[in-house]
């Protein structure tokens, strides 16, 4: 039974649990809490990206055709559309620095683990 334990921990990774306390020293403290807002802040607005691009084309299939109200549908989605690519742009340029220029330490981005099965 424990190896089947394990191999779901690998699978489904691990919980970290939440910061409980500020770090002693001001910088890792400020560091930690200016991480957290970007993170944050690029999570609302890749939500309200992707419910605009959902707007969008609701009005594009409730348009029923009228060139003015295409129209404005098409302009919502291309909207939305640019707005995702920003926010990757964003994401990337704010996981260099993290990690490559800033160096903090346990900052990773972009790190995927694909799960295997071991024998």
């Amino acid at each position: 039974m424990k190896y089947l334990t394990d191999a779901t921990s690998d699978i489904f990774g691990t919980i970290k649990p939440p910061i409980t306390s500020i770090p002693s020293e001001p910088t890792v403290a400020f560091g930690s809490l200016i991480s957290a807002a970007i993170q944050i802040f690029i999570l609302v607005a890749a939500f309200t990206m992707m419910i605009y691009l959902f707007l969008g084309a609701i009005q594009w299939i409730s348009s029923g055709g009228e060139k003015e109200k295409l129209t404005k549908a098409q302009q919502q989605i291309t909207n939305a559309v640019v707005g995702i690519l920003v926010l990757v742009v964003v994401l990337s340029v704010f996981c260099v620095i993290k990690v490559d220029v800033l160096k903090i330490p346990g900052a990773s981005c972009f790190s995927f683990t694909l799960p295997t099965i071991s024998p």
